[in-house]
Parts: C-alpha cells; sequence; structure tokens
C-alpha cells in the first residue's frame, strides 16, 4: 500500500510539473515510471517467492490484477501517460499463475471443509429435541439452505474481483463441489428419514428440508 501510494503521488507530479521542465527526448515520465515500476514488481516477485499465508496470496493477486492496472495506471492524471509507457505486469505470467493455482486450490478446500462442518452440525441439530427455525413464516434451516448458499457466492464473489479468469476457474471448481455436498446431504436426509420417525419434531424436521431444496434448486 505504501509503495503504490507513493508511486501514484510521485508518478502525478512528475506529470503535472517535472515532465514540462525537460525536452520531449528525454522522457522524462517514462524513466521515472520504468524506474518505480521494476522496483514495485521486484519486490511483489520478492513476495511472491517467499512463504505466503492465504490472505497474502489473495491480496497479491488483487495487486497484480486489480489496483495496479485499474486503480493506479488507470487514475485520470495517470492514464495518458502511462498507456505510451507500457510497464507490463507487477509479476511475470508463471508466479501468477502458480500464484492463482495456490489461491484456488486453498479456496476450493475451504470451501468443501466449511460445507462439510455445516452439514454436520445440521445433522446434529436433527438429533435434538427441538424444533426448526422458521423463516417467513415456514421451517427452514437457516445454517444449511442460506449458509451454504452464501459460502459459495461470496467465495466466487471474491475470486471474481481478482479477475474474471480466476473466478470463472474457481465457479469451475465449486461445481464439482456443490452436487458432491448435496449428494452427501441427501444420504444423510435419507438415513434420518428412515431412522427416526419416531423423533418429536419428525415432520417439523421433514418440512424444513423439503423447503431447503428449494433455495438450492
Amino acid at each position: 500500500l505504501h509503495m503504490g501510494k507513493t508511486m501514484k503521488e510521485d508518478l502525478t507530479v512528475v506529470a503535472k510539473y517535472i515532465n514540462k521542465l525537460y525536452p520531449p527526448e528525454f522522457n522524462v515520465f517514462s524513466i521515472y515510471a520504468e524506474l518505480y515500476h521494476n522496483y514495485f514488481a521486484s519486490q511483489a516477485k520478492k513476495s511472491a517467492e517467499s512463504h505466503l499465508e492465504d490472505k497474502d496470496v489473495y491480496l497479491l493477486l488483487s495487486w497484480v490484477h486489480n489496483f495496479y492496472p485499474k486503480e493506479m495506471r488507470k487514475d485520470h492524471a495517470l492514464a495518458m501517460e502511462l498507456d505510451k509507457v507500457k510497464l507490463g505486469s507487477l509479476l511475470p505470467s508463471s508466479l501468477s499463475k502458480e500464484l492463482e493455482n495456490k489461491y484456488l486450490d486453498s479456496e476450493e478446500v475451504t470451501v468443501k471443509n466449511s460445507l462439510s462442518r455445516c452439514l454436520d452440525k445440521e445433522i446434529q441439530r436433527w438429533k435434538e429435541d427441538k424444533e426448526p427455525e422458521k423463516l417467513n413464516g415456514h421451517f427452514q434451516s437457516e445454517l444449511l439452505g442460506i449458509f451454504v448458499i452464501q459460502s459459495i457466492y461470496s467465495s466466487q464473489k471474491r475470486a471474481e474481483d481478482i479477475s474474471r479468469a480466476v473466478g470463472e476457474e474457481l465457479s469451475r471448481r465449486l461445481l464439482r463441489e456443490l452436487p458432491a455436498f448435496l449428494r452427501s446431504y441427501r444420504d444423510a436426509f435419507e438415513d434420518f428419514k428412515e431412522k427416526s420417525k419416531k423423533h418429536r419434531y419428525y415432520k417439523p424436521i421433514m418440512i424444513a428440508n423439503i423447503n431447503n431444496c428449494w433455495n438450492f434448486r
């Protein structure tokens, strides 16, 4: 953040005031921009090659695909000059792809584990002597129906915020996880139906799960 702010503010000064003090053939703005970019890129590469936590991988990818090319380089005071310089990306494409795969693998596992924990909690609720919650007057599981959908949606949205390509790849992966989760949910529910007919709240739990199906659909 500090490097980005410094680069943006300094290049704005160069574009507005310093550039016009030199003859055009000196390419003053280009020289400043290339030096700042090269330093920024070297620091990004250094970070990418170190051990990064998942949240740091996400942040670095956000800089490479989003903040740097869209927020900084498309700034109205700099865009025209920077378009002439052709600075390129903050990271080599191979290293950027490596980070993307690391992020996608991690996010896929995170969502998969989150859905599994959610189903385990739901199955535990069926065993309790407790009536299901009501939403808008209807029996429904807020934990299962809403949490699962929000988990998948928010994960897709975060990936899309990095880049469209990353978002599409994660969506493709999660579309494999959702049917697997739904099969586990169906199997657990069928087991409950067969073995828990004497449960005090058997009928409300049945209704709640049927109502969940509409959300999932």
